[in-house]
C-alpha cells in the first residue's frame, strides 16, 4: 500500500521564505538601499525615522532606558528612548530579516546591549533560525532644540 506524503512543515517553510520578502516592501532578490528600507512596525521608511534628527558620536554601548521601542529597517535597527533621541544599528550581515519583522534574540553579559553582542533571528511564525550577526556601533540621533 502506498502512502501519499503532506508538504508537511519544511515544504511550508519553504513556501513561506519567498511570501515573507514579498511583504517586506519588493520582489525577492530586490536589495533596496538603506534610506528606502521598510520597517514591518510601521511602515516608514529609515529616512522617514529619522528624518529632522542629527547624528552624534557613537558608542559602543546602548545606554540603559526603561524601555526602548526597537524598529527594524533591512540589517538596521533604531532604538526610541525618547521622542527626541533615537539610537541607530547597522548590524552585520546575516540579519536581514530584522526589517521584515524577524525576532531578535541576544545575550547580554553585562544587563545591555554592546558592540559586538551576538544576535539571533527567529522566524515570528514558525520561531525557525533564519540568521545571526553581532551589533555595530550604537549612534545616537536627537531632534535639535
Amino acid at each position: 500500500m502506498r502512502q501519499r506524503l503532506g508538504m508537511g512543515w519544511i515544504g511550508a517553510a519553504a513556501l513561506a521564505v519567498p511570501l515573507a520578502a514579498c511583504a517586506a516592501g519588493g520582489t525577492p532578490g530586490e536589495k533596496l538601499p538603506p534610506g528606502q528600507q521598510v520597517s514591518f512596525n510601521d511602515g516608514k521608511t529609515l529616512d522617514q525615522a529619522l528624518a529632522g534628527l542629527t547624528p552624534g558620536q557613537p558608542l559602543s554601548c546602548l545606554p540603559q532606558a526603561r524601555s526602548p521601542t526597537s524598529s527594524g529597517y533591512g540589517s538596521t535597527v533604531l532604538y526610541r528612548v525618547s521622542r527626541t533621541e533615537i539610537y541607530r544599528n547597522d548590524l552585520g550581515p546575516g540579519c536581514e530579516g530584522v526589517g521584515r519583522g524577524d525576532i531578535m534574540v541576544t545575550q547580554n553579559p553585562i544587563g545591555r546591549s554592546c558592540r559586538g553582542d551576538i544576535i539571533q533571528l527567529l522566524d515570528r511564525g514558525s520561531r525557525f533560525p533564519t540568521g545571526s550577526c553581532a551589533f555595530g556601533d550604537f549612534v545616537p540621533y536627537r531632534r535639535a532644540k
